[in-house]
Parts: C-alpha cells; sequence; structure tokens
C-alpha cells in the first residue's frame, strides 16, 4: 500500500514512512537520467506500468522568504517535469518531479518510487540507486565546499591607537 506524499509542518514529528518516502523522491529527483537509465536497465525483472498522468512540462513558482525566516515572496518560476504512473497489476502509484524539461527522467523517477513503496523493493532501489547517488551528491558537496574554501580571504579590523 502506498502512503501519500505530504510535506509535514513538524518534520521531526512525521510517520518514518513518508520521511523515507520523502528522501527518496529527494534523491531520486537529482539523479542524473543516465543514472536512472543504468538503474532501470540493472532491474533483474523491468516492471511493467501505465502512466496515469502522461508526462508533462509546465512551470512552478519558486517561493522564498527574506532572511529565511522572515516574510514570503515569489522568488520567480522554474521548469519542471512531472508524471504519475501505476505498476501493472497493482494498486501501486509513484510520483515523479524533477526540474527541467526531461520528461523521461520524470517518468523513470515515478517507476522507482512505485517500485520502493514495498519494504524489499525499497531496500534493492536503496542498493541500487539511493545510496550511490546520495554518495555521489555527498562527494559533489565537498569538492564544492573545498574549492570555496581555498578562495576564503579573512578580513580583519587593526584598531591603531590615537596619538
Amino acid at each position: 500500500m502506498s502512503a501519500p506524499l505530504h510535506v509535514s509542518a513538524d518534520p521531526a514529528s512525521a510517520d518514518p514512512v513518508v520521511q523515507a518516502r520523502q528522501r527518496r523522491l529527494r534523491l531520486l529527483a537529482r539523479a542524473d537520467r543516465a543514472t536512472l537509465e543504468a538503474a532501470f536497465a540493472a532491474l533483474p525483472s523491468p516492471p511493467s506500468w501505465r502512466r496515469l498522468k502522461q508526462p508533462e512540462t509546465g512551470l512552478a513558482m519558486v517561493r522564498a522568504r527574506a532572511g529565511g525566516a522572515g516574510q514570503r515572496f515569489n522568488l520567480g518560476e522554474m521548469t519542471l517535469s512531472r508524471c504519475v504512473i501505476a505498476l501493472d497489476g497493482s494498486s501501486v502509484m509513484g510520483v515523479g518531479y524533477v526540474q527541467g524539461r526531461d520528461q523521461r527522467r520524470a517518468e523513470l523517477v515515478a517507476v522507482f518510487d512505485a517500485l520502493s513503496q514495498d519494504a524489499a523493493g525499497a531496500e534493492r532501489i536503496e542498493q541500487l540507486l539511493i545510496a550511490p547517488v546520495e554518495q555521489d551528491l555527498a562527494a559533489k558537496r565537498q569538492q564544492r565546499a573545498a574549492k570555496v574554501a581555498a578562495t576564503k580571504v579573512d578580513f580583519f579590523t587593526l584598531v591603531r591607537g590615537e596619538d
């Protein structure tokens, strides 16, 4: 049975099943198409599915807060692709939302979301795709941080005595 996807006001009190699915969807959405295609090809028995919502591309308004906690404002629009699928012979649905215009990528995210909604499938998808994507993103984050740290400039103020 699939868990509803929602964002809790208090993430610490959210259902662990929902938190795990949110984590998977967040990482799947950041995976590139080549990684998703390779993982799909590596599946022992590729699933068949039907599209409940055809892959489509549109715009989404990105909202932000001044200073991170202040008043909300519209930052701008971003291109978004989405797809909703259901696995054949099952009532399990998967959703895929990705930044950009790659509709195939959105469909693959939806397929992996659907496959990971039972315990055995979640473990298999975690090992095959989620953990490697998470490690790759962490390595890229470390590389970026090292590059930024190398260009860091420390400014200081020298207080001169008044004569």
